[in-house]
């Protein structure tokens, strides 16, 4: 696949078109369109099943859309889509709900493994650094090693390294940013910390789509909040727009089991 044309503030970054994706007769993604713009942070909600995760592995390149057409800064993929190495290599950084991270490696070999193929030799070595860098600007007192296994770590420290990881920065400048569920499996007081560092960039004007359950995070810094309902896109808009007036019943519903938050 060639390299992408690069997309100025404002202009389309990722593109899906007619995306669908099935597992037997399950229809997780029924044809979405989607796009992300450069600067936007985007915040993707709905119930569990309703085909987030899907749409977040399709975006990333961990599974190829069965029909449908993806598109990088105006440039459309071979085959109709894209690899998680062409992802990383172009900027496009995930964090998944299942971890990526392999688990006989230590977090240095982790870190090193992550970096493009074309990455000069003199990037890998410094990989682990940078890791341990992002650990302790983002997580101060981890207790975290370059050395540890990751299979001997528990799921909280393995998720802290996967949000670290895709913080760190790497061979290729940070494009985009997709982080499915990034707080799910963390303890509750180290949550607030997850979302101070997506806080900051979203401030920063970094290029997000942030699947997430807190909603009150999602009014207060998304730009745009899309509703995803049995593989299909039910609302779209601002989060005014879906999280405090949506128009549609399907909506509605939804978020009547989220009467705590106050917007």
């Amino acid at each position: 696949m060639q390299e992408p044309l690069q997309a100025s503030p404002g202009e389309v970054l990722v593109e899906a078109r007619g995306a669908a994706r099935a597992f037997g007769a399950v229809q997780a993604l029924r044809g979405v369109d989607l796009q992300l713009r450069r600067g936007e942070c985007v915040g993707l909600v709905g119930h569990n099943g309703a085909g987030k995760s899907t749409l977040v592995n399709v975006l990333c390149g961990a599974l190829a859309p069965d029909r449908g057409t993806l598109h990088f800064a105006g440039r459309a993929a071979d085959g109709g889509a894209w690899s998680l190495r062409e992802a990383r290599r172009w900027g496009l950084r995930c964090v998944f709900q299942e971890l990526s991270l392999c688990d006989n490696l230590t977090l240095a070999e982790n870190m090193r493994i992550a970096q493009p193929q074309s990455a000069e030799w003199a990037w890998r070595r410094r990989a682990g650094a940078q890791l341990m860098d992002s650990l302790d600007r983002i997580f101060p007192g981890h207790g975290l090693r370059p050395d540890d296994v990751v299979g001997e770590l528990p799921i909280g420290k393995r998720q802290l390294v996967e949000v670290a990881r895709a913080f760190t920065p790497g061979a290729q400048p940070l494009e985009l940013m997709i982080l499915d569920e990034p707080t799910s499996s963390l303890d509750p007081e180290l949550v607030g910390e997850v979302l101070n560092v997506i806080k900051d960039l979203a401030q920063e004007g970094r290029t997000m789509l942030l699947v997430t359950h807190e909603l009150g995070f999602a009014y207060h810094y998304a730009n745009k909040v899309l509703f995803l309902a049995d593989g299909q896109f039910y609302e779209t808009g601002t989060p005014d727009e879906v999280l405090k007036h949506p128009k549609k019943e399907r909506t509605q519903r939804f978020l009547e089991r989220f009467t705590a938050f106050s917007f």
